[in-house]
């Protein structure tokens, strides 16, 4: 799902995260949820299947986007996750990922989401959350009163037709 451009770029920066304070960050996309349910836990499986001893996968995470649910998941080892917090992994999964994947920019919603991490990680401060977009919603519909206010004018005219379409046929066959 992400372009050559977006993996090469992701690839430099997750190495230098990685030289810099120890804490490995994988990003992984997928279609859909096949195996479990929640991206959650599909990302704990990951990670345990990845490194399956706390020793080794104490400092590591992994960044799930689902493409298909338009969601994704942050979870790793115990260190990543108390190095992240709850509040940024709680924003990282309940703003970037659905705001962006949401209008289908999967490599926009990977992009500023680790660069949060790494703000975090490094001790920057947090770019913050993309802002959300308000749409206006209005109806489509008629309602009952804008119904009423025309329905004479609308009756006359069937009417008219109808009438129209049962005398010409007539007048031309006694014609």
């Amino acid at each position: 799902m992400l372009n050559r451009t977006t993996r090469k770029s992701l690839g430099d920066s997750l190495k230098a995260l990685e030289a810099k304070t120890g804490f490995r960050l994988q990003v992984a996309t997928v279609r859909k949820l096949e195996v479990e349910p929640d991206a959650f836990a599909l990302g704990d499986k990951i990670v345990e299947h990845w490194y399956p001893t706390v020793q080794e996968g104490g400092k590591k995470g992994i960044l799930l986007l689902v493409t298909a649910t338009k969601d994704g998941a942050l979870t790793g080892g115990p260190g990543f996750l108390k190095a992240l917090g709850d509040d940024l992994i709680d924003s990282v999964t309940g703003d970037n990922l659905p705001i962006l994947a949401g209008d289908e920019k999967f490599n926009e919603a990977v992009v500023s989401s680790v660069k949060r991490v790494e703000a975090k990680l490094t001790g920057g401060a947090d770019p913050g959350p993309p802002p959300r977009k308000e749409t206006a919603r209005s109806r489509t519909y008629k309602t009952r009163a804008e119904t009423d206010r025309t329905r004479g004018a609308t009756g006359t005219i069937v009417l008219t037709l109808l009438g129209i379409s049962v005398v010409v046929p007539m007048l031309q066959y006694w014609g």
